[in-house]
């Protein structure tokens, strides 16, 4: 094969790939409490169940592919942004995490669906893969933050963000109880929960950045 129809090979696999987290997501949205099948995601697609194996050997990898894909989003539109010149402030970083993860459809729900699920039911070496992903990009967004906050000091740029995430993920798992939970949450002993999520993390983030920088 010439290193053309090899490149082109490759760029129709990916193609595929991304194809099928498409369907994926649109199941997911449809159903956020339980994870699709292979089948459903197949049928989504428009392919055979066999194809979607090749990519994807278990559900579970399927549905932490789509967070990571979530998670590189997000970190892509901070670089951006920590790549730029001149002073940054907390509402800059505050606008990227609003509206490219906390606004962003299913990304919490996925997250928090993804923690749980790696210590029980995905595969070991693909969660270890993914948590090494995590930490080179951590690292990465961690440098280039102290350098526009340089009171962090070093490997404080990563301390800031590990906790921010944290926050934002164990916020919203308090807030937004699943499925299962959905009628508890109107008993009066549990209307403290009842809060703007959007609101209340702002609020604790600005708190925590601020008494950091």
């Amino acid at each position: 094969m010439s290193p053309v129809h090899r490149a082109l090979a490759v760029e129709d696999k990916e193609e595929r790939r991304q194809e099928l987290l498409d369907a994926v997501e649109k199941l997911y949205l449809k159903h956020p409490d339980r994870m699709p099948n292979v089948a459903e995601v197949a049928d989504q697609a428009g392919l055979a169940k066999g194809t979607v194996y090749l990519y994807f050997p278990t559900k579970e990898e399927m549905l932490l592919e789509l967070h990571q894909r979530h998670v590189t989003h997000f970190f892509t539109e901070l670089m951006k942004l920590l790549g730029k010149p001149g002073p940054l402030t907390f509402d800059d970083i505050f606008r990227v995490a609003r509206d490219h993860l906390i606004r962003v459809p299913g990304y919490l729900p996925l997250s928090s669906h993804c923690f749980a699920m790696m210590d029980r039911e995905t595969p070991f070496e693909s969660a270890v893969a993914f948590k090494i992903g995590v930490a080179q990009t951590l690292a990465t967004s961690g440098a280039a933050l102290e350098r526009h906050f340089p009171t962090l000091g070093d490997g404080g740029g990563v301390r800031l963000l590990m906790h921010s995430y944290g926050l934002i993920v164990g916020l919203w798992q308090l807030l937004h109880p699943n499925e299962r939970f959905v009628k508890a949450m109107q008993r009066p002993e549990l209307a403290i929960l009842k809060r703007d999520y959007e609101k209340e993390i702002e609020t604790a983030l600005r708190a925590l950045w601020t008494g950091l920088l």
